[in-house]
Parts: structure tokens; sequence; C-alpha cells
């Protein structure tokens, strides 16, 4: 099964049905649909297979036990994952594979993050 969620944008159908934002359909991953919008939209697709093992599930993190949850939380809370070089949440992309990260601003601007120690 795929799992299509509207994040942005406009109204949209999957096979004639309109769908809102905000909200997600489940189609068959194997079969063809045809998605529409006016306005364009957001769209973001996850598909993946059963693995068969336990799940437990806290805010953001996803594990096998509640022991891994607390243990990422606890990761999180002393590394932030690597920590974030930005004073905001907004999304960073690579560039042509370059995997030096930088924030593409709503204006188009382009800013890299201080470099490490500054």
């Amino acid at each position: 099964m795929r799992t299509l969620y509207a994040f942005g944008g406009g109204a949209w159908a999957v096979d004639g049905e309109a769908i809102g934002v905000g909200n997600a359909v489940v189609v068959a991953s194997d079969r063809a649909i045809t998605l529409a919008s006016d306005e364009g939209a957001e769209v973001l697709l996850l598909q993946g297979r059963p693995i068969g093992e336990p799940v437990a599930q806290y805010g953001p993190f996803v594990m096998n036990d509640r022991e891994g949850v607390e243990q990422a939380f606890a990761d999180y809370r002393a590394t932030q994952f690597g920590g974030w070089p930005w004073p905001s949440d907004e999304p960073v992309h690579t560039r042509d594979g370059d995997h030096d990260r930088f924030v593409r601003r709503p204006d188009g601007t382009i800013e890299h993050p201080p470099p490490a120690g500054a």
C-alpha cells in the first residue's frame, strides 16, 4: 500500500476523488492512479513493506521497543543529532549532490551555515 499526504498547495484529486490539503489517502501500490490539481499540490508519497518487528512510537521517534525510544530522546537531548547551525527550522537543501548544507530562503537568497567553531 501507498499513502499520499497533501501538505501544501491547492486542492487535488486522486482518480477524480477530491482530497483536501492536510489529508491523506491510501492507494494500492500495484495499480496506476491519476493525480490532478488545478493549482498545483505538494504531496508526500510514503510506501514500505512490513518488517514483521515490534514497533514503539512516541513523538517523532519510532523504534522496536520503549527503551529504544527513550535512548533516541536521550541522544537528541544530548546532541540534537549533530546540531542545527541555523536559528530557524526552515528546510535545507543539497546542490548537485554536494553535501555542503545551505538554506534557500523564500526570496531566493542562499545562506550557508557559519564555519564550525565560529
